[in-house]
């Protein structure tokens, strides 16, 4: 679909550009401007009303635990080894991780996003009724990082939901968790590998990360009565003992005061059960999704065997 100006500024818009003049001190006129030359998307509505779950955990693995992001990975973790050691020893959140989210996020900054972040945001904002509060708060943080970072509104290029970077950090997240991890002065998430390993292992840490700890194991269940613990939510709530005497044991050695949550997944026609603990919950806060946080802890898995793999050949 053709892009379109937004046409003399609707009402909404310029009532949001008397509040951001009136509590941050922005130049009316400059912001006006920049509005008029923001492009109405509607493919973009379209795209971020397109269920994740309309595919199933087999379809979603395959797009993000595959061969190619594997081998990207090892080749990512070899190019910024020490950066991204560094980050596990500030942050505690290990190398394998950081460098799946990154593989997941944009295949290793390859693919850091089309579309204007400017006409991305404002198309959510003010014609997606659903989330229109988020995505005006989101286009909000997104004009005062702008003034920040001394970069152009109409320069940066995102994902179709405004998402930027390497990271794909929403701008609200990139003001708060960000950080200069090459210390040239600025932070860069657009250009900077670096910058963007720092910034998310500053991330997940500030959400609670457990150095050291398990993101997730397989369990089995002696019972079929597993819905009560199914139809929580996935923030881990039950201990691993409770779990036990509701006959669902995990597979791998685990303390029986760990707090996990149950979680399901069917694949190839077979149910998989797992226990996701508090780092795969965090791991949620990047990506509210249970395929999100399950595709990056496989990969991340994949990853470190490979490489390990490969160190011990050469």
């Amino acid at each position: 679909m053709a892009e379109q100006p937004v046409s003399g500024l609707r009402l909404e818009i310029r009532s949001f550009v008397t509040d951001m003049v009136s509590r941050h001190g922005y130049d009316a006129h400059e912001l006006e401007d920049a509005f008029i030359q923001t492009n109405f998307r509607p493919e973009i509505l379209k795209l971020i009303s397109t269920p994740a779950s309309a595919i199933s955990w087999d379809e979603y693995r395959k797009r993000f635990v595959n061969m190619q992001r594997i081998k990207g990975g090892v080749d990512f973790w070899n190019k910024y080894a020490a950066d991204l050691e560094r980050a596990r020893k500030i942050y505690g959140v290990p190398e394998e991780i950081i460098v799946a989210i990154i593989g997941i996020e944009t295949s290793y900054g390859s693919s850091t996003g089309n579309y204007r972040v400017m006409d991305a945001l404002t198309t959510l904002a003010f014609d997606f009724p659903r989330r229109a509060d988020y995505f005006r708060e989101e286009l909000e943080n997104y004009l005062l990082l702008a003034r920040e970072q001394k970069f152009g509104l109409l320069d940066i290029k995102g994902s179709y939901a405004g998402a930027i970077g390497v990271p794909q950090f929403m701008p609200g997240s990139y003001r708060r968790y960000a950080v200069d991890f090459n210390n040239d002065g600025k932070i860069d998430l657009s250009r900077s590998a670096v910058d963007a390993i720092g910034s998310i292992g500053n991330y997940l840490k500030e959400y609670g990360w457990e150095a050291g700890k398990p993101v997730a194991i397989r369990a089995q269940a002696g019972s079929q009565n597993l819905q009560e613990f199914l139809d929580t939510d996935i923030k881990p709530l039950h201990s691993v003992w409770k779990l036990r005497q509701a006959g669902i044991t995990p597979l791998d050695p685990v303390a029986d005061d760990t707090l996990s949550a149950l979680l399901e997944l069917n694949s190839q026609g077979k149910r998989q059960l797992w226990l996701g603990f508090k780092n795969f919950y965090v791991i949620t806060r990047y990506n509210r999704s249970t395929f999100y946080a399950m595709s990056v802890f496989e990969l991340a898995r994949a990853i470190h065997t490979a490489r390990s793999s490969y160190s011990a050949d050469r």
